[in-house]
């Protein structure tokens, strides 16, 4: 798995456990619903930090809890 899905599984996963829609986390967030969609359907594969720092604050989180899972302790080197 790589960096874009593992990312991508960490906003469904924080989505899920705070019980927040989309509409809702954007409301929290003030990143706009598109943007999410965009960053959950695969159109957007790179969002910024600044936006992932967005949403965390919408999830009540720190960035370093964001990233604080298995999944990113495992991802793998993407440059060969």
């Amino acid at each position: 798995m790589g960096t874009y899905e593992t990312v991508r599984n960490r906003i469904v996963q924080l989505c899920e456990e705070k019980r927040l829609t989309i509409h809702r986390l954007s409301i929290e967030s003030a990143v706009a619903p598109s943007s999410i969609k965009n960053i959950l359907y695969g159109k957007s594969k790179n969002p910024g930090v600044v936006t992932i720092k967005m949403l965390c604050d919408g999830f009540g989180i720190s960035l370093s809890e964001f990233f604080n899972t298995e999944e990113f302790r495992n991802l793998e080197q993407e440059i060969l």
